[in-house]
C-alpha cells in the first residue's frame, strides 16, 4: 500500500512539474511579446494602411485578411465537418470501411500544414483555376481544419448517452428527429468548442497560405474573393526573416505578433465562453 501511495505521489508531482514548465514557458513568451510589442501597438497601427514597404503605417489589411480567410475556412469546415461527424456516429455502420475512414481522418489531423499548402496549390490554384487568392487560401485552410472539426464533433456526439436516442425512438420519433432534438442540443457545445479551436489554429498558420494567396505588402483591402490578401502570420514571417530592414521593423514585428496572439487567445477564450453558456442554458 505504501509503495502504491509513493508511486501516486511521484506521479502527481511529475504531472505538476510538467504543467509548471509549460506555464513558465508560456509566461516567458507572453512577457517577451508584450514588453517588446506593446510600444508599437496603437490605434493607428491597428487601423492604418502600411506604407514604405511596411516600415511605416499599420496592419489593418493584414487583420482584415486574416478575418476574411478565417470566415471562408469556417464556411467550408463547419458544415462539412459536423455533417460528416453526424453521419459517422449516428448513421454509418461499424464496418471495416468506416473504421478505415476514421483512421484516415485521424491521420490527416497530423499532416504538416505545408503539405496542405502544396495540395491547395495543385487543387485550388492550378486545377480549379482560382489563382493565388483569398478563396484558394480559405479553401486550403478549410481542408486542413476539416479533420479537427470531424474528430471533435464525433467525440462530442459519442458523449451523449444512448438512452437519449432510445427514448426518442421509443416515443415514435424518426432517426433524424431523435438526433435533432435529443442529441445535438447536448453535443453542440463540444462540437463548437473543437471547431473554434481548429479555426484558431488555422488563423495562425503560415505555410498553407504561403503559396495560395498571401502577399506581404498590399496597401489596400482585397477587392474580391479572387484577390490576393495580407495576413498576420505571413506578414509576421516576412517581417521577422525576409524584410530588407529587419532591425528597423523589429518593433513592428513584435507588435504584429502581439496582435496575432491576442486574436488567437480571443478565439480560444470564446470557445470556452460559448461552451459554458450553452451548457448553462441547457441545464436551465
Amino acid at each position: 500500500m505504501k509503495a502504491k501511495q509513493a508511486e501516486e505521489i511521484i506521479g502527481f508531482l511529475l504531472l505538476r512539474l510538467c504543467m509548471a514548465v509549460i506555464v513558465v514557458i508560456l509566461c516567458v513568451i507572453f512577457y517577451d511579446s508584450i514588453t517588446k510589442g506593446i510600444g508599437s501597438v496603437s490605434w493607428e497601427f491597428l487601423t492604418a494602411m502600411p506604407k514604405n514597404g511596411m516600415t511605416e503605417g499599420g496592419i489593418f489589411p493584414a487583420i482584415t485578411g486574416t478575418f476574411l480567410v478565417t470566415v471562408i475556412t469556417a464556411v467550408l469546415a463547419i458544415p462539412l465537418g459536423m455533417g460528416c461527424a453526424i453521419y459517422l456516429n449516428e448513421y454509418a455502420a461499424d464496418t471495416m470501411v468506416t473504421r478505415l475512414i476514421r483512421l484516415s481522418i485521424r491521420n490527416l489531423s497530423g499532416v504538416p500544414s505545408i503539405v496542405y499548402g502544396l495540395f491547395g496549390v495543385v487543387l485550388f490554384v492550378q486545377f480549379m483555376r482560382f489563382g493565388t487568392c483569398l478563396l484558394s487560401a480559405g479553401c486550403t485552410l478549410g481542408l486542413m481544419t476539416l479533420p479537427w472539426t470531424i474528430t471533435a464533433s464525433e467525440e462530442a456526439l459519442k458523449n451523449v448517452p444512448k438512452a437519449y436516442r432510445e427514448g426518442a425512438l421509443a416515443l415514435g420519433a424518426t432517426k433524424w428527429q431523435s438526433i435533432r432534438t435529443n442529441v445535438l442540443p447536448y453535443a453542440v457545445p463540444g462540437m463548437l468548442t473543437g471547431t473554434i479551436l481548429g479555426l484558431a489554429r488555422a488563423a495562425g498558420e503560415t505555410a498553407p497560405i504561403l503559396f495560395t494567396g498571401a502577399a506581404f505588402f498590399m496597401p489596400f483591402l482585397p477587392e474580391s474573393l479572387f484577390s490576393q490578401f495580407m495576413a498576420l502570420p505571413y506578414h509576421l514571417y516576412i517581417m521577422s526573416t525576409q524584410h530588407h530592414a529587419i532591425t528597423k521593423v523589429r518593433p513592428l514585428a513584435y507588435g504584429t505578433a502581439l496582435v496575432l496572439i491576442v486574436l488567437v487567445f480571443a478565439m480560444n477564450f470564446s470557445a470556452v465562453v460559448i461552451r459554458y453558456h450553452l451548457r448553462k442554458v441547457k441545464k436551465e
